[in-house]
């Protein structure tokens, strides 16, 4: 692609009114509001205390870290074995969906962003975790990292057909606050979060005012590599970036209204690596205790310690002075501006490496092929044509299948919680009937299973 000359259309919106709202998302006080512009940079540390409080079989952040702990040391190990040693390490490609989502608007106007700007942001990421020469994402610094991690729109969506990646959904609604972001926009339109990393692209409104995005952290496994959870935070797994956040206006046919100094797509890498298991340079406290395991700060102990967040491109900054370094200010989990930043370490590739192995719905991506264009025969024939109807279902949902050999051996219905409704184990003519007159009005989803093979749908109770 190339370049473009000037800025197209700089976000030159109130961001004052931004810094006159409460400060509060997810019931809890954010850490940060931009002084200047009033923006909010990231509350995925304020969404995880949400997610905990919410969901009691949740691993806590310590339980987390002590799980995490050992494999990030082996894979330190391994990964300084190989150093040095050419086509050693496998390159990791994630699939990713962007689900865009918009209140009627025409292709490339407002939310509803264009295609050249959905494929500018893959790019970024791209760049920056692969720390790619020529690039913004390059950098000399000695513990610069070559994540080797990828990313890839997918090609194939959840029911076999071609896609290009871009789910263009109309909710119509113009904003969205967090309780109608997480009933309602992730799980009415999230795809398989084993096999896509799910993007959301959305305006945000109420108490998400002013935020520019927030990604949902890894777990742990449990026993046998399950994901310690169940299913209560599978329907919202993902990361949701504000479209004016969103790409990058170095790239021809990406232009728009984006935010004052937030127009080179590193929300989306910034939140992307709390998906994959970082935390703020900082470690979200006023610390500057330093120790082997780097537990007052980021689990990283070759991101100088830190006690606080940066604004800008000033790289002077030295908030702890008792511990060596300055602050990097440059790296992708602090709160510079798009422009400063170009940099993941060598241990921050260690965590997210050690992520990509281990954490449930994170290992899965690794191996995903969706990213390959289908086959003539889709590999999700067996459970492609069921359908659900009606839908808004009243007293009685009907599961239609083209023939008795498509018929799934299970499925299982989840509220917009992820709480498990109904569980059918030996699925015949007899149960493809449910009774659904004592659900609760709103959004739920079942999922089919037969064979390997898993499919899901989102239905809805009037």
């Amino acid at each position: 692609m190339k370049k473009i000359t000037h800025f197209l259309c700089l976000g030159l919106i109130g961001f004052s009114a931004f810094a006159q709202n409460t400060p509060h998302v997810f019931g809890r006080k954010v850490q940060s509001v931009n002084p200047t512009t009033g923006i909010i940079r990231c509350v995925s540390s304020e969404y995880e205390s949400f997610l905990q409080e919410n969901n009691p079989k949740r691993t806590t952040t310590e339980k987390f870290e002590e799980w995490l702990a050992p494999k990030v040391a082996a894979t330190k190990s391994d990964l300084l074995a190989r150093r040095g040693t050419a086509g050693t390490n496998a390159v990791i490609t994630i699939p990713v969906v962007v689900h865009v989502i918009h209140s009627g608007q025409s292709v490339g106007s407002g939310r509803n962003i264009s295609d050249a700007r959905v494929n500018s942001q893959i790019t970024v990421l791209n760049q920056d975790f692969r720390r790619m020469l020529n690039t913004p994402g390059y950098n000399t610094n000695p513990v610069g990292a070559d994540v080797e991690i990828e990313f890839c729109l997918a090609k194939v969506d959840p029911n076999g057909n071609a896609t290009n990646g871009i789910d263009r959904i109309n909710l119509g609604t113009t904003t969205w606050n967090t309780p109608n972001v997480e009933t309602i926009l992730k799980p009415q339109t999230i795809w398989d979060p084993t096999r896509y990393f799910n993007i959301w692209v959305c305006q945000f409104g109420g108490d998400l005012n002013g935020v520019l995005g927030y990604a949902q952290f890894p777990l742990d496994s449990g026993l046998g590599g399950l994901d310690p959870d169940g299913t209560e935070t599978e329907f919202t797994d993902g990361v949701i970036i504000e479209w004016r956040a969103f790409g990058s206006s170095d790239f021809t046919g990406a232009g728009g209204t984006y935010f004052s100094d937030i127009d080179k797509g590193r929300t989306t890498t910034h939140e992307t690596g709390h998906f994959l298991g970082l935390r703020h340079i900082w470690g979200d406290n006023s610390s500057c205790t330093v120790n082997t395991a780097d537990s007052r700060q980021d689990y990283c102990p070759d991101t100088p310690a830190a006690n606080t967040m940066h604004y800008d491109c000033a790289q002077e900054y030295d908030s702890c002075t008792s511990a060596p370094g300055k602050d990097m200010t440059e790296n992708y989990m602090d709160y510079s501006n798009d422009t400063c930043m170009n940099i993941f370490t060598l241990d921050q590739k260690a965590r997210m490496m050690t992520v990509m192995q281990n954490s449930p719905r994170r290992s899965t991506l690794k191996t995903s092929t969706v990213c390959q264009p289908p086959l003539s025969n889709p590999s999700f024939e067996l459970l492609h044509g069921i359908k659900l109807y009606p839908n808004p279902a009243n007293d009685v949902l009907n599961i239609a299948v083209s023939d008795s050999s498509k018929t799934p051996d299970s499925y299982t219905i989840y509220n917009s919680l992820g709480q498990v409704i109904k569980l059918a184990t030996s699925v015949n003519e007899g149960n493809l009937k449910v009774d659904t007159s004592n659900y609760a009005t709103g959004i739920y989803m079942i999922r089919f299973t037969k064979g390997n093979e898993t499919k899901t749908l989102q239905f809805v109770k009037n």
